[in-house]
């Protein structure tokens, strides 16, 4: 198929003119119609995933890619290679109360994981987790920032709180604080550019989703609240350089080992009425969270602590193990994103000492944040011209020539990214 190649993919010094392209993306795109990850390509009306195992990806020269969601399926070979150490066996009459522990705080919380949890964070060393510090268990991440957000805001105030974040923020903070409509808080955008003499409640994501930054509060003003979402704050992603001391901090199970399909999310509390506002909210919610994830998460955890304390394992740990698949990754994006001419770029991370791995490593982050140069859609450039789906700047608040690029995708999918980007780039040196 021959289409015209916009302006901005020709040289600098070549004449516009005709040029063919091997692959009909225009038409494969379909409107976005079309699913990746299952053996064979199909409109999405027609697909069918099993409940209990994910297809292995089988992509074609015409699929397109999706790399617009943070499905961490890149650590499915690691556990694969696990067998049976996570392995749990569940009869039929274990698990059957509402209850986990009637005199703990948080009722629904299984001790196990509870255990696994404070054990985790000491071995990594990320977060104070002493005895005084609440955990507060949820159907993942979601659910734990809706219950902060009611937790940290009051029905008597005249005004629905301000709920902002720097940007660039992540992209469901919106939606997710507007979903419900509720008369207790709304969004109000860039910390930033917030201005208001009110209360509010700033969200602090370190490091950051999108871009990989290390983040702190904007505002700090008086009558400011502050989560911090720290999801990302492990060691394959970023260096580990102190213990979190933060009065809430958010982190999941989901992007800490992979396993987003358990919805286990939990917060570090310091204030006992916080964690009290918090666990009504999930317990009129949901009644509580799935004792079989939970069960689920305090095993895997455990294991990951024990091989951190084990120094005679064979194998890698793994954080280490995460570490280097990330670190391969981006330095092989790094490659191709240099071969593009100045059309591309990515952010440069500082080198840290991380106090986990006792030594200065890079930081990998979960998410390539790509600029194009000015005055081009990002997003769109590498849907029509590639077949990679992103997520564009706009969704995360600032402007089009970024978007944000999954790294958490299988190995064929990566690949494939790999492939598309260095097809463009060929096209942008006139080969």
């Amino acid at each position: 198929m021959c289409v015209y190649m916009h302006p901005y993919l020709i040289p600098q010094g070549t004449n516009p003119k005709l040029v063919c392209r091997k692959v009909e993306f225009q038409s494969l795109l379909m409107e976005a119609k079309m699913v990746v990850g299952v053996e064979t390509v199909v409109p999405a009306e027609k697909s069918e995933v099993s409940v209990a195992t994910r297809t292995p990806t089988t992509l074609f020269s015409n699929s397109v890619v999706d790399l617009a969601r943070g499905d961490p399926i890149l650590y499915e070979p690691y556990w694969k290679k696990m067998g049976d150490r996570c392995k749990m066996i569940i009869s039929a009459d274990e698990l059957m109360s509402y209850f986990s522990n009637s005199v703990n705080l948080c009722w629904f919380l299984m001790s196990e994981l509870d255990r696994a949890i404070r054990r985790l964070h000491h071995v990594v060393g990320n977060a104070v987790v002493d005895d005084d510090r609440f955990i507060i268990v949820g159907n993942g991440s979601t659910q734990i920032f809706h219950a902060l957000l009611y937790a940290l805001s009051s029905p008597d105030q005249p005004e629905p709180i301000s709920v902002i974040a720097a940007a660039p923020f992540y992209s469901s903070y919106p939606m997710e604080t507007e979903f419900l409509r509720s008369r207790l808080y709304k969004w109000a955008g860039d910390a930033n550019r917030f201005d208001e003499d009110q209360a509010y409640i700033e969200v602090v994501t370190s490091p950051n989703n999108p871009d990989g930054s290390i983040r702190g509060t904007v505002v700090n003003r008086e009558g400011g609240k502050c989560i911090h979402d720290l999801a990302y704050y492990w060691p394959q992603y970023t260096t580990i350089t102190r213990k979190a001391d933060h009065d809430v901090m958010l982190f999941t199970f989901s992007k800490a080992t992979g396993h987003a399909g358990s919805r286990i999310g939990w917060a570090i509390v310091k204030d006992k009425a916080i964690a009290s506002k918090m666990v009504t909210f999930i317990e009129v919610s949901s009644i509580g969270v799935s004792k079989e994830s939970q069960l689920r998460a305090s095993t895997i955890l455990g294991v990951i602590a024990d091989d951190c304390q084990n120094p005679k394992l064979k194998e890698v740990n793994f954080f280490k193990h995460g570490r280097r698949l990330m670190s391969n990754r981006w330095k092989k994006l790094r490659e191709v994103v240099m071969k593009s001419n100045g059309v591309l770029s990515l952010p440069e991370y500082p080198q840290g000492y991380c106090k986990f791995t006792g030594k200065y490593t890079d930081s990998n982050p979960a998410f390539a944040w790509l600029r194009c140069k000015e005055g081009l859609n990002c997003e769109d450039v590498l849907r029509e011209e590639c077949g990679i789906m992103t997520r564009g700047g706009t969704s995360f608040g600032v402007e089009a020539t970024y978007t944000r690029v999954s790294m958490l995708c299988s190995d064929a999918e990566f690949n494939f990214m790999l492939e598309r980007l260095s097809a463009f780039n060929g096209t942008l040196n006139g080969n």
